[in-house]
């Protein structure tokens, strides 16, 4: 048997709005999967070898339930435009040079590296359309200790012609290609990915529908991002009173669907993603940087929704996760202040728990360091930090969310690995 006992100063959301505490505690994993958090070492691990980390916080690592990989080059460039403007001015051509697998190899490498070094273990993210490409990418994710979903992007209309853009036979055929590969990983494995539905025919989108129902796969893509794009759904499919239901009719719509954004979703729409078990992923930084609004972050929880955090590189401008999380409270402050019904902002631990335990909760773990999930952690330390007065482990996680010491991230745990150890 596998043993990991690390001890610190343990900090985990087991639900909205509410941290675990345990000062001084122990987190002991057995064959990678989590035994429980402790205040005192039982005895029976009397004697076993323990990861010392001192007062240094032990967390859970984040998921990214919504990022584009081919636009990690992008990232912090071509922000000066709204959304569909954007993706044809900067993110189509810088897409379409992934059909260079050197190229891919090399980006993807680093981008790999970045997601560890910040405390990203699960993911889930878009490739592009090429397959060499998108297996590429997996394995880099593999090699790094990154686990989660990556999908092939379909889109075969809308898209650039002759530079990024499918015949919808060929976007079926090099999709099955990718598939049959999809079983050589361990660690990563495929998730069906429309781009969106201005980018899929009826034809292309019937068959990811059946594929879906066929093999069980997730699925995710793009929902009400931008005003002009809800319009351009409502003249594509003009027997849809909503954008959500031009997914739906293609049986693209069920408890393993993620919809990023869904900055424009009203009642009714949030009522149709509740009553299915649709996944929203919130993509604050991205919102903002393309001009899209900010999504009604606080309705969708109060009704019941199920909300997870993405960076949504390269509309949001920075990889790490606890960026996301204060943009996601920053966001929620601009709701309060321009909503006529000013909901209540997000408060720190309920952005903690969007950006870990409901993101996990698209993986099967339940919340927090619970027992029996697998064991994604990380230790981060912040003595050097100075202090204006002596902080409880809530106000540091706090400050660290906001600000960080250089080299914080001492180790990484992904999968029940231990897949980074900090300089």
């Amino acid at each position: 048997m596998a043993l990991t006992i690390l001890h610190g100063t343990i900090i985990s959301s087991p639900a909205p709005g509410k941290l675990d505490i345990t000062p001084g505690g122990y987190l002991i994993a057995e064959d990678g999967r989590i035994r429980s958090v402790y205040a005192a070492l039982p005895e029976c691990y009397a004697g076993a070898p323990v990861e010392e980390y001192g007062e240094a916080l032990i967390l859970p690592a984040f998921c990214d339930l919504h990022l584009h990989a081919p636009q990690y080059p992008m990232l912090g460039t071509g922000m000066d435009l709204p959304l569909l403007d954007w993706l044809n001015t900067y993110t189509f051509p810088a897409e379409a040079r992934f059909a260079d697998p050197d190229y891919a190899r090399d980006v993807y490498r680093k981008l790999a590296a970045e997601l560890i070094e910040n405390g990203t273990t699960r993911v889930c993210m878009f490739s592009s359309l090429h397959t060499e490409a998108t297996w590429i990418l997996m394995e880099e994710l593999e090699r790094a200790g990154v686990t989660g979903y990556v999908g092939k992007v379909n889109m075969d209309r809308n898209g650039l012609p002759g530079v990024l853009q499918e015949e919808t036979a060929e976007s079926i055929r090099e999709t099955e290609r990718w598939l049959e590969r999809c079983g050589d990983f361990t660690h990563v494995h495929p998730i069906l990915t429309p781009r969106f539905t201005p980018s899929c025919t009826d034809e292309l989108m019937a068959w990811l529908g059946r594929k879906a129902a066929e093999t069980g796969l997730p699925i995710q893509s793009h929902l009400s991002e931008n005003d002009r794009e809800v319009a351009w759904v409502r003249e594509l499919h003009p027997d849809c009173d909503q954008y959500w239901e031009s997914y739906r009719k293609f049986g693209l719509w069920n408890a393993r669907t993620l919809m990023a954004h869904c900055v424009w979703s009203d009642a009714r729409e949030r009522d149709a993603m509740r009553k299915a078990g649709v996944t929203v992923v919130h993509c604050p930084d991205s919102n903002v940087n393309v001009c899209s609004g900010t999504a009604p972050i606080r309705a969708m929880l109060q009704e019941g929704l199920k909300v997870a955090l993405g960076t949504d590189i390269a509309g949001g401008d920075h990889i790490s996760m606890f960026d996301a999380v204060t943009a996601a409270i920053r966001a929620s402050k601009v709701r309060q202040m321009t909503d006529p019904a000013r909901p209540d902002f997000l408060t720190v631990a309920e952005a903690w728990y969007l950006g870990t335990s409901a993101g996990a909760a698209f993986f099967g773990d339940a919340p927090g360091f619970a027992p029996g999930n697998a064991l994604h952690a990380i230790v981060l330390s912040d003595d050097d930090l100075p202090q204006s007065h002596p902080l409880s482990p809530a106000e540091r996680l706090e400050r660290c969310m906001y600000r960080r010491q250089k080299d914080a991230l001492r180790a990484v745990w992904s999968d029940g690995r231990k897949v980074y150890t900090g300089r």
